[in-house]
């Protein structure tokens, strides 16, 4: 294991918890950690325990009419605004604690990346990318992502590079930072015709400053593995080598995956232990190693994202999972309690990733991949049409 990483983890995270019924229920976390610890991923580790950002923290992002609706909100008995009371963002008791405990998990780990006492830090129950100035959207509140990186910004780093390889835009984040060519933002996601918010166009990719500082891939439904690859490995290592970052901050949403029932790409496990792996590669060719992982969307929350957390875990940690390594007995029986769904015996779905890269025959995914390189390539300096680039 390296002895650069840090995880940043409280069970008090569990009480960002929108309710009985909500896509977005906490036990996944809890799931992670139980799974991860079974594995012995997490031996001799010190988790790191953070303290709830303060107002001057979030407000790095968020405006302070919005903190106080956020703040006031399970006390007012109708509709408050600010994308708050919805289904998607419904009030719960503590929400602007629990929320700002999130954005402080986040921030500890950038401190602990920018003071020196790691090279890598990994916050799973971060990654609420689509929280804007005003308005909670998407089950997030608080943006924590873009609260980190603002943070990091006054604080020694002025290139920082953010992919999202959640199933869904990252559009908080790409807007708290659309016009400022510090911040490469490159998002993954499916189509916007397809899929909420409905943003993530390759002709969003910034203004003014920022023009080419926000890079969209939009892939098309029923995506798999290889598609995935094809496209990334077409985009993101190319932008990387041209920005050089000093940081890499990556939101590691798992609803990619083809069980997630919100969503229609065709990810498997074993691709999103292949995504932490290529990440962790760039981060030590590109950014001098540094990497801020955070978790995001995925909505298995018995099959697939404790499998696939715990690999990211496992991967930030340098204690990659063996191929073929058995789900812990006692973490299965434990999870059955829980739900009746047949649960994996395998940290695998024993997927093939291997992928051709878009130069080698035609791909459905090739559109997106040629609008993203032609939208922003040239503003890097880098060729469109040029596979070497």
């Amino acid at each position: 294991m390296s002895g650069r990483a840090s995880v940043v983890w409280t069970p008090e995270f569990l009480g960002y918890d929108l309710g009985g019924g909500h896509p977005l229920d906490p036990v996944r976390l809890d799931l992670t950690m139980r799974l991860a610890t079974e594995l012995g991923v997490l031996e001799g580790v010190e988790l790191l325990v953070p303290e709830q950002a303060p107002d001057s923290e979030v407000e790095r992002i968020h405006t302070s009419a919005y903190l106080s609706a956020v703040k006031s909100a399970p006390e007012v008995p109708f509709d408050i605004g600010h994308g708050l009371g919805t289904d998607d963002n419904p009030i719960f008791m503590h929400m602007h604690e629990a929320s700002a405990l999130v954005c402080g998990g986040s921030l500890l780990a950038a401190r602990e990346i920018a003071e020196g006492r790691a090279d890598r830090a990994v916050m799973i129950a971060g990654g609420l990318h689509h929280a804007m100035a005003d308005r909670a959207a998407g089950f997030c509140v608080y943006n924590d992502c873009a609260v980190a990186i603002s943070w990091l910004l006054d604080n020694g780093f002025d290139r920082i590079a953010y992919v999202d390889v959640d199933v869904h835009h990252g559009d908080g984040v790409q807007a708290a930072f659309y016009d400022d060519p510090r911040v490469l933002t490159i998002s993954l996601h499916q189509h916007p015709l397809t899929l909420w918010p409905g943003t993530g166009w390759p002709g969003e990719y910034g203004k003014g400053a920022g023009a080419g500082y926000a890079v969209n891939v939009p892939l098309p439904p029923g995506t798999g593995d290889s598609g995935w690859f094809r496209a990334f490995h077409a985009v993101v290592p190319s932008l990387l080598e041209a920005f050089r970052p000093q940081l890499l901050v990556t939101q590691c949403g798992v609803d990619t995956h083809a069980e997630d029932p919100l969503a229609n790409l065709g990810l498997s496990v074993d691709g999103h232990r292949e995504i932490y792996r290529r990440l962790r590669e760039l981060a030590g060719r590109t950014a001098g190693g540094k990497w801020l992982a955070t978790g995001g969307g995925g909505y298995g929350l018995f099959r697939v994202v404790p499998r696939s957390w715990t690999h990211l875990l496992a991967t930030v940690l340098d204690r990659d999972v063996p191929d073929g390594r058995a789900v812990p007995p006692a973490w299965t029986a434990h999870t059955a309690t829980l739900t009746r769904q047949e649960l994996p015996s395998a940290m695998t779905d024993g997927v093939d990733t291997g992928y051709l890269p878009w130069t080698e025959g035609g791909d459905r995914v090739d559109t997106a991949i040629l609008e993203a390189r032609r939208a922003v390539f040239p503003l890097h300096g880098l060729d469109p049409d040029d596979p070497r680039d």
